[in-house]
């Protein structure tokens, strides 16, 4: 039979963790909601500028020279050279399967290249799975903490990798990030990043660029680029804390299921001892 005393530090115990979850689960809501209303803000801007590029990409792929220096973004690195992807994990645990899935989806990416690869690595979690499978890493962007995104820390992101793509250290760039789709519904994709990818149809041939093509674009693609960075770890950060909210509203639920069990327990078992208490007094009462 369980001892009255250790049940009752069971109770205590499990009431703390149940108020522990409970407050994180508080927390995970309000920085989800902060981070959810700057993803949907920032969406049009981010799809209408992808849109814009993309259409214009096909009068660079026509005529390279339109691009001005941004000419090199449009064509493939070297053969043999390295395809560098971009692996946003989280900083921290306790956000249910966020982290697995995200993992899980790197390594179905990398066992369909048939190239070389490095990671560009943000997050504590995504290096540590990194460090684990062995993965060449070749930065680990720890200066720049998903929960203090900003655009200019996106630039700061975008920079690093498209200067490895110019200098040719790579020769094309993904972005491996977790998308937020609603607060139950978060899906870990892989996206082209460089070079920029021309659709079927190249832009109309009424389109006019003013000044020009070079000084449009010049303007234009550093923006979409850094913009295409700060979505994605808008997107992952959201995603987290959509993800930690959930599994510590299930761990608080779980905590109040085992702790009114074990209350249950408890009564159960004081109930018996009363009982026997009084069975001992009725019996010593009758054998005077």
């Amino acid at each position: 039979m369980a001892n009255l005393r250790d049940l009752r530090q069971r109770i205590t115990s499990v009431g703390n963790i149940e108020k522990i979850t409970r407050a994180m689960e508080m927390v995970a809501t309000t920085k989800l909601r902060r981070f959810q209303d700057k993803a949907v803000a920032a969406k049009p801007y981010t799809g209408d500028i992808e849109d814009l590029v993309r259409r214009l990409a096909g009068a660079v792929a026509a005529d390279p020279a339109a691009a001005g220096d941004a000419a090199p973004l449009f064509a493939a690195g070297a053969a043999g050279t390295p395809r560098a992807i971009l692996f946003v994990g989280s900083d921290r645990g306790l956000c249910g399967a966020y982290n697995s899935n995200i993992q899980r989806r790197l390594e179905e990416h990398l066992a369909g290249l048939e190239q070389p690869f490095t990671l560009y690595v943000i997050g504590r979690k995504a290096m540590e799975h990194a460090e684990r499978c062995g993965h060449p890493v070749a930065a680990y962007l720890e200066d720049q903490p998903l929960e203090k995104v900003s655009f200019a820390s996106a630039a700061a992101v975008s920079a690093v990798l498209v200067g490895a793509f110019r200098a040719g250290e790579v020769s094309a760039v993904d972005l491996c990030f977790t998308r937020f789709l609603s607060m139950m519904r978060y899906e870990p994709v892989v996206e082209p990043f460089l070079p920029i990818l021309a659709p079927a149809a190249a832009a109309d041939a009424e389109t006019i660029l003013e000044p020009g093509g070079p000084e449009v674009l010049g303007r234009l693609i550093p923006k979409f680029l850094e913009t295409a960075v700060y979505h994605a770890l808008l997107e992952s950060i959201t995603s987290e804390y959509a993800s930690r909210r959930f599994a510590m509203s299930n761990a608080t639920d779980a905590a109040g299921e085992m702790k009114k069990e074990i209350t249950r327990t408890f009564n159960k078992v004081r109930q018996q001892k009363i009982t026997s208490e009084i069975l001992e007094i009725v019996s010593g009462a009758e054998a005077l």
